[in-house]
């Protein structure tokens, strides 16, 4: 996966004022020193025989403290320019999520983001993308011609290309493809949601370089290998449908391959002889199994008290992965759990375990990150307890329905 500093980075400098080499520096928070950069190429149009200076006048985190980003990146330039055109929501993330959630308009505008990305010898790609720093851009010392600006795109695709090889090799080496006529253990299906990993991690990348490329959903169906897509695009511009005029907005883009549903298809209803064991429903009527309810209330209950006593994710690492592990391991055991409502047949038995698996490690996560917070005395020791014997409980139950599962194998 590519590195994206931009929330670490408090100020820095990137000078291409001699044709085909980019040397910079960027201060990031909780470093003494900057990370120096000497990169092969140029930047694009804009910047190409400047000295660019930024400053992020926002709140900076350190980077994890497992992040080892080399102090001397060496390598090539991808693309740098500070005119890449983006759309920036007009409110709160989670306040547009709520307004798409209800079918409502969010308000946004287009804006010129800074979009600095490198391809490095020892981090391979690293990116810093913000519409909020602030800029000073000197006057080009000189300017590309036409054929270097052709070769400088060649060069940064190139470059991508290069980095998006190394995910297809992963994905490549993870997929799983035993004879037809095996009966899938937990290890297969262990070995399938590797292979999900490493597709996801490719799509991610694809999506974060393409988002507002017009020709974003052809590049991705092309590079993903999805050749119906491909097709379906194809036809759709053979026959472009009424509205293909105007521009209907990214939603609108999501939903072009969207599965129909039938309006008079009858809700899905939970069976009522496994209520309390293999699900409860909630204040708001949504269902969910007693155990991933569970995580996700007691984590947040800890988010909450963490936040009565003024401290958050960003205050200390080992907190922040302690809240962060925790919050996920509930996720996670929705994944698993939360289709049992509906029938214990719809889910192979192998597959929950393989799924119950991956929660586990994040609540080992947790509770790991938990035996750190506590000598640093920054919760109530009654906090830190009763944190452990949740997290303890939580491990139990879970411990105990993979071997429920693993019995009906």
């Amino acid at each position: 996966m590519a590195w994206r500093i931009h929330d670490s980075v408090k100020r820095g400098e990137i000078d291409n004022r001699e044709r085909g080499f980019v040397r910079g520096r960027i201060w990031l928070e909780g470093k003494g020193e900057p990370v120096v950069l000497e990169l092969r190429g140029n930047a694009a149009t804009d910047l190409a025989g400047c000295l660019l200076t930024f400053t992020n006048p926002g709140e900076t985190i350190p980077l994890p403290r497992d992040a080892v980003l080399n102090a001397l990146q060496r390598g090539t330039v991808g693309d740098l320019t500070a005119s890449r055109k983006v759309r920036v929501l007009e409110m709160p993330v989670e306040e547009a999520y709520e307004r798409r959630k209800q079918g409502l308009d969010v308000p946004e505008h287009m804006a010129n983001c800074l979009y600095l990305e490198w391809f490095s010898e020892a981090n391979g790609r690293v990116v810093v993308e913000s519409t909020d720093y602030q800029l000073t851009i000197s006057p080009p010392a000189w300017r590309l011609t036409p054929e270097e600006e052709t070769q400088r795109r060649a060069d940064a695709e190139a470059g991508f290309q290069g980095f998006m090889q190394k995910l297809s090799d992963a994905l490549e080496n993870a997929k799983h493809e035993p004879p037809e006529e095996k009966e899938w253990d937990e290890f297969d299906y262990e070995k399938l949601l590797r292979e999900s990993d490493a597709r996801t991690d490719k799509y991610s990348e694809l999506l974060d370089k393409y988002m507002d490329h017009p020709d974003r959903d052809r590049i991705i169906a092309k590079e993903m290998g999805w050749s119906w897509i491909e097709e379906a695009l194809n036809e759709k511009k053979e026959n472009p449908g009424p509205e293909a005029e105007g521009d209907r907005g990214p939603e609108a883009d999501d939903e072009r391959f969207a599965l129909e549903v039938p309006d008079d298809l009858p809700p899905l209803e939970p069976d009522p002889a496994t209520e309390g064991v293999d699900w409860v429903r909630e204040e708001d009527g949504d269902i969910s199994h007693p155990l991933s309810l569970r995580a996700f209330n007691s984590s947040l209950d800890l988010w909450h008290k963490c936040k009565e006593l003024g401290l958050g994710k960003l205050d200390d690492e080992d907190l922040g992965a302690l809240l962060t592990e925790f919050q996920i391991t509930g996720a996670k055991l929705a994944g698993a759990l939360e289709s049992l409502a509906y029938g214990r047949n719809l889910k192979d038995g192998a597959f929950v375990v393989a799924c119950l698996k991956r929660a586990l490690s994040h609540l080992h996560g947790a509770q790991s990150a938990l035996e750190k917070v506590a000598p640093k005395e920054l919760l109530p020791t009654e906090l830190v307890s009763s944190t452990r014997t949740e997290l303890f409980q939580i491990r139990e139950e879970i411990l105990r329905l993979m071997e429920e599962f693993r019995k009906t194998l």
